[in-house]
């Protein structure tokens, strides 16, 4: 995607060595954006399954509401995010660390029956790419939870009829209001998903009430009651929405590594040795970092 038309950007924000866990979350004033994500989370998201893709997973901020899934794969393009929460997680097998971008991920077709993708996309400048992506690893039949910003909510609609700003929120492209800052149109998302072959279930509007003058007056659990129950109207005017969508019919799912990480560039199959996997044609090797598989470069 590209707000300029033309070929998708290569641009990626990397919060390598970020202080984004406490900066943004836990030193911020953000306790009512965190539950009532989880809240839209835990309507969307069935409550097991076998194997899971987390899609810009981070420090593994909502790791835990996925407690139902046999085997989670946190995906982040951050080395140090994933570290993170390997130490908050720890090294059960159940957890499988991978850093990649999301847009050339390292798994074969149909390696998950659901992914997430919570607060991601509004980084992406190539956002048909990851849900390509994300429709290829997915299985037929597999479930899909995706947060988005949107560029259609009160506040813009308001500010354009007083003429306070010099875009539309009704127009469908992307708005880039900062650089690798993206909101998006409720249909314009509809459309992409749709384009690689996902049929919407249901979306929930989020985070209604995302004023500052709201959070530092109220309790944080009547705002978070008070978005809870918003979030059953269905009006796409809030600034974040979550959107379920789902194939059909799942083939059985392998928890062998051989059976579903592939080559992120080429596709082709991958073999374990010692500390990096080989893909078995090219002989390239990719790290694997004390628990967490690097496929962001290759070391060969």
């Amino acid at each position: 995607m590209s707000t300029e038309g033309g070929a998708p950007r290569k641009d990626i924000i990397d919060y390598e060595g970020s202080r984004y866990r406490h900066e943004f979350w836990e030193d911020a004033n953000r306790a009512y954006e965190d539950r009532v994500e989880r809240v839209a989370l835990r309507r969307l998201l069935p409550a097991s399954g076998r194997r899971l893709l987390e899609v810009g997973a981070g420090y593994g901020r909502l790791t835990p509401e996925y407690q139902g899934f046999n085997q989670v794969v946190l995906l982040d393009y951050s080395l140090t995010h994933l570290q993170d929460a390997q130490r908050n997680l720890g090294r059960d097998r159940r957890f499988l660390y991978v850093a990649a971008d999301v847009c050339q991920q390292p798994f074969c077709a149909g390696a998950f029956d659901a992914t997430t993708t919570i607060r991601v996309l509004h980084h992406l400048p190539d956002v048909p790419g990851a849900l390509a992506e994300t429709a290829r690893v997915l299985a037929t039949g597999g479930v899909l939870v995706l947060e988005h910003a949107s560029k259609r909510h009160l506040k813009s609609a308001l500010r354009h009829a007083l003429g306070l700003q010099d875009w539309s929120p009704y127009t469908l492209e992307p708005l880039e209001f900062v650089k690798l800052n993206f909101d998006f149109h409720p249909e314009y998302m509809r459309q992409q998903l749709a384009a690689v072959g996902f049929r919407i279930d249901r979306r929930l509007p989020v985070s209604w009430l995302r004023l500052g003058l709201l959070k530092n007056t109220l309790p944080t659990g009547l705002l978070v009651h008070t978005d809870s129950l918003l979030q059953h109207s269905g009006a796409l005017w809030s600034p974040s929405v979550f959107v379920r969508a789902t194939k059909e019919n799942p083939p059985e799912i392998s928890f062998a590594l051989d059976d579903f990480l592939c080559c992120p560039r080429s596709g082709e199959k991958l073999r374990r040795e010692g500390d990096s996997m080989v893909s078995v044609e090219s002989g390239q090797h990719w790290a694997v970092r004390d628990g967490i598989y690097d496929f962001r470069e290759p070391l060969t």
